[in-house]
């Protein structure tokens, strides 16, 4: 057992390292950008996951909304469209599970706006219906995802493509993004004006 458990955490270690070791970050770079801006601009950005990823979203949309600053006011204008369960469990409900992500966008975003979607597979029809809301919006997107990236790869205006068949290492991906421009953004936020 001992030896099985080591071997195991050592494979994944190593998967993960290979990964990020080996990986572009060029469309990492474009997102932390499209941050920045959307930060000094007002714009807001919304961000949508199902599952382990539905509940990365959350994590993430609470990272740019205060600890990225924690001055009253000052934090990116992020929302979860997977954090509210009401919400979801409604447009599940009466929509159907395809649509409880597009049906929020088409309500809270406007033109000029960011979407985000994370996803393992990058096929998850609702992933997929929201991006295409969000073309119909000119919503910007960008996915990050695993696999194969999915028919969400070619939606997307930016895809941060992990080519990972794992999902745990999939997501690891996701966190490991957002807290690097997290951190990234933090020591850049002197340079946005803050609402004292």
């Amino acid at each position: 057992m001992s030896n099985d458990l080591s071997r195991h955490l050592k494979s994944y270690t190593s998967q993960l390292s290979r990964l990020l070791e080996s990986f572009d970050w060029s469309p990492v770079e474009i997102l932390t950008e499209e941050l920045l801006s959307c930060w000094r601009d007002g714009r807001q950005v919304f961000i949508a996951g199902n599952g382990g990823s539905g509940g990365n979203a959350n994590h993430i949309s609470n990272d740019f909304i205060y600890p990225i600053s924690k001055a009253l006011g000052s934090g990116i204008r992020m929302h979860s469209l997977s954090e509210n369960s009401s919400i979801l469990t409604c447009l599940a409900n009466d929509e159907g599970y395809d649509s409880v992500f597009s049906h929020q966008l088409a309500v809270l975003a406007r033109p000029k706006d960011v979407l985000i979607v994370l996803s393992g597979s990058g096929n998850s029809q609702n992933i997929i219906s929201v991006l295409e809301q969000a073309i119909r919006m000119s919503v910007k997107s960008y996915a990050i995802l695993g696999y194969s990236g999915g028919k969400a790869k070619s939606l997307v205006d930016v895809p941060i493509h992990f080519a990972i068949n794992d999902m745990q290492i999939a997501e690891d991906c996701q966190t490991i993004v957002f807290h690097m421009i997290m951190q990234w953004l933090y020591r850049h936020r002197k340079d946005i004006a803050t609402k004292e």
